[in-house]
């Protein structure tokens, strides 16, 4: 079955007629069933960590709607902790980390090496869903990039414009490098583990990418997904990767070809038209549908959805949002999205 799935396909260069459709963060909280699932499994990180309950709200959106993916259930900030970084979830507020200010912090940290103690009911997740997915299904597995992984271990929470991160990388670089290079390490170990327990594709998201400028764009984002698909190419040449420089605007431009990806997912702040363009040449894009006509649903819901798969058709595609879905999105609205890209 692996080589009809639909995303696999896509990912391979081909132009289909429909194209495959997944949503980011389609397990989570706009979904009843997701909510009572939450509240079983106590709060956020038991959720994470309870393989059976991870596993069932990752296939929650795959019965209740037939997506062509799913993406495993998880968080970016996982691999922080399992590299020794302290981490909890304020209910309201979310994630908070202990920070790395100075050498003797960051010499508290584990190496990439020892992340699997903590990281192994993540594995089990993915092995579990391995099995129990349609066979139509494709199983994406993901981690975050350095650059926004280390905004939050800078900071130790999620701040609007990077600014921590952005001062430690200015007043001390080598520190900073420090932590790049670590977080470089234990991506491609805990991404070639899921791969290797069961994921078919990885998706790498730099949620923050957008606040890198000039040098630092491909020093920090471009430089680290590069070192990142080449060990993972080496170790797994047949899974695909997906890249996700989010607000890299004119800098989609030869990101899939600069770094080796597959795909570059794109975000609502560039058209579709200007995508096919300028970047869906010879390369797989996905994307962008604004999060919010999950919201608003209607016909421009309807008006926009088409727009995009007529923009994007004449190459390979993967229809998405521009980024994750909200938790006041309305269920019915994530149908009709599905409905109009498949021509119901």
């Amino acid at each position: 079955m692996t080589e009809k799935k639909k995303i696999l396909r896509a990912l391979a260069g081909e132009t289909l007629d429909t194209p495959p459709i997944w949503m980011m963060r389609q397990a989570g909280r706009y979904l009843p069933e997701y909510k009572a699932t939450r509240a079983q499994a106590g709060d956020f990180l038991s959720l994470c960590y309870n393989s059976e309950l991870a596993a069932e709200v990752t296939l929650q959106p795959i019965r209740r709607y037939g997506f062509d993916a799913a993406i495993l259930f998880a968080d970016i900030l996982l691999l922080p902790q399992a590299l020794g970084a302290e981490l909890w979830f304020v209910t309201g507020e979310g994630p908070r980390l202990s920070t790395i200010e100075n050498q003797e912090d960051f010499d508290k940290l584990k190496s990439a090496a020892e992340i699997d103690e903590v990281l192994n009911p993540v594995y089990e997740t993915v092995r579990i869903l391995s099995r129990e997915l349609p066979s139509e299904t494709t199983l994406i597995g993901f981690a975050g990039m350095p650059w926004t992984v280390a905004t939050y271990m800078v900071a130790g929470r999620g701040t609007p414009d990077q600014g921590p991160a952005h001062a430690l990388k200015d007043s001390n670089p080598a520190l900073f490098d420090q932590i790049i290079d670590l977080l470089i390490e234990g991506t491609i170990e805990y991404l070639s583990k899921q791969i290797e327990a069961g994921a078919e594709v990885v998706k790498l998201f730099d949620s923050w990418a957008g606040s890198l400028k000039g040098d630092d764009f491909d020093r920090y984002a471009l430089e680290p997904a590069k070192k990142i698909i080449a060990a993972l190419k080496a170790r797994h040449p047949d899974t695909p990767i997906i890249a996700f420089p989010r607000g890299a605007g004119e800098r989609y431009v030869g990101f899939a070809e600069a770094t080796g990806a597959d795909c570059v997912a794109l975000d609502d702040g560039v058209s579709a038209e200007w995508a096919a363009e300028n970047v869906q040449k010879g390369v797989c894009v996905q994307g962008n549908l604004k999060s919010s006509h999950m919201v608003t649903g209607g016909d421009d819901l309807v008006r926009e959805t088409r727009k995009i798969v007529d923009a994007l058709s004449n190459g390979p595609h993967i229809f998405n949002l521009g980024h994750g879905i909200t938790p006041d999105a309305d269920p019915e609205n994530v149908q009709l999205m599905i409905d109009t890209v498949r021509g119901k």
